[in-house]
């Protein structure tokens, strides 16, 4: 369907995809539409299986937005995306899959979903797409050796297949047990690729504060801040308690930069529309009209219920002890903790609870026009296998899909 883009292509060149994921079904479209003999490899027993499982199952096609405010999302990566990002655009992800029928919807935030929030629909239309490609499953790749006249040599299962070019489209090493092992980087390092090393991103925080009182707490409207290595980020959103750490789209993307952290200070702003004074102002009004009242009856007017425990652990205040014995500095301190409730940072969790992986083969080893290798000719490397990642809702699977573009307009 994408075959305008490119013009017709007589020669009949056999390439080889790794990994039948986002970008590797997206190529497998684009090259057999130029003409190539196309063979898509995977380690599953069919295509797309972390697709199937991204965003909760629905699938977060893509971030509706333009070019400028899309790299100011990039995390890892943003002028290597340049090219790319402009070549294969999220309204042209858009229109693809439109064009092939499936129904988008636009939600908060402009993060892009099939109509029917199923991801699986998503994979399916991949799936026509890339229909005239081979695809061979269950193929554990050991090994991609390049020959004399300009050949690969792909082991897969112990045999071995034939390649004029190959493409690397392996994904990263998050979620694992969907087949994103990280073999990809060992095949990459036997190219002489050199690999920045991988870490956690867009993942769940782990506290050394007993939050597992407060295990499903959702809090909306709150702002998150960390001070990490001379450096400061905040992100204002929803977020969510674990029995051990908290979650959610504010702390997911706050994981993506302080992934490589050795000094982590964590706060979280309970109330970022009203300054102290403000703050200060309501808790007076507040006082005089519950005089008698304990002080969790206030803070329960200032935060979810089950929060009131650890809020007032934090102000080193009981909650039985009356408004009317509270003393002005004990009224600041409350104020100042509603800005600045301290959180004790632990650890992200572990690259595998990553939702993408930060790190990967060095860009400065790849063309960022045609994404083949600067050290192999005939070797192309595609998305999370790069080290690039950016912020959630939508620009992972956009990166997936434009590098994969880019790769095949202009590497081929």
């Amino acid at each position: 369907m994408l075959g305008k883009y490119f013009g017709e292509e007589l020669k009949k060149v056999k390439v080889a995809i790794v990994g039948a994921g986002a970008s590797g079904l997206m190529l497998g479209g684009l090259l057999t539409s130029k003409g190539y003999d196309v063979t898509i490899f995977d380690h599953n027993e069919k295509a797309g299986k972390k697709l199937f499982i991204t965003g909760k199952g629905r699938c977060n096609i893509t971030n509706l937005c333009d070019e400028v405010e899309f790299l100011k999302n990039v995390v890892n990566g943003e002028k290597f995306l340049t090219s790319a990002i402009y070549a294969f655009n999220s309204f042209d992800t858009v229109s693809f899959f439109n064009n092939y029928g499936l129904k988008t919807k636009v939600e908060r935030g402009n993060r892009v979903f099939p109509e029917s929030d199923k991801s699986s629909d998503v994979i399916k239309t991949l799936l026509r797409h890339s229909a005239d490609a081979k695809f061979l499953y269950n193929q554990n790749v050991t090994g991609v050796k390049a020959k004399e006249g300009e050949k690969f040599v792909i082991t897969a299962n112990g045999k071995e297949f034939e390649f004029d070019k190959v493409v690397l489209a392996m994904g990263g090493k998050s979620y694992s047990s969907t087949g994103s092992d990280g073999s990809g980087y060992r095949i990459a390092k036997s190219f002489g690729h050199s690999i920045r090393e991988i870490a956690p991103a867009l993942c769940p925080i782990k506290l050394n504060d007993n939050v597992a009182p407060l295990n499903g707490v959702s809090l909306k409207n709150v702002t998150l801040k960390a001070e990490f290595d001379g450096k400061k980020r905040e992100f204002f959103g929803e977020m969510m308690f674990m029995y051990d750490g908290i979650t959610g789209p504010i702390v997911l993307s706050l994981s993506s930069f302080i992934n490589r952290a050795k000094d982590v200070r964590l706060w979280l702003d309970l109330k970022p529309a009203l300054s102290i004074e403000q703050l200060d102002a309501r808790l007076l009004r507040d006082f005089e009209e519950n005089k008698n009242k304990n002080l969790s009856h206030i803070f329960k007017g200032l935060m979810p219920n089950a929060l009131t425990p650890f809020f007032a652990e934090k102000c080193a205040l009981a909650g039985d002890r009356k408004v009317n014995s509270i003393l002005k500095e004990e009224r600041r301190k409350i104020c100042e903790t509603l800005k600045n409730l301290p959180l004790k940072f632990k650890s992200l969790y572990d690259v595998d609870a990553g939702i993408v992986t930060s790190g990967g083969v060095s860009l400065s080893e790849v063309n960022p026009k045609t994404f083949e290798s600067k050290l192999q000719k005939g070797l192309y490397i595609v998305g999370e296998m790069l080290d690039v990642d950016a912020l959630t809702g939508g620009f992972n699977l956009q990166i997936a899909f434009s590098t994969a573009f880019a790769c095949a307009k202009n590497g081929f």
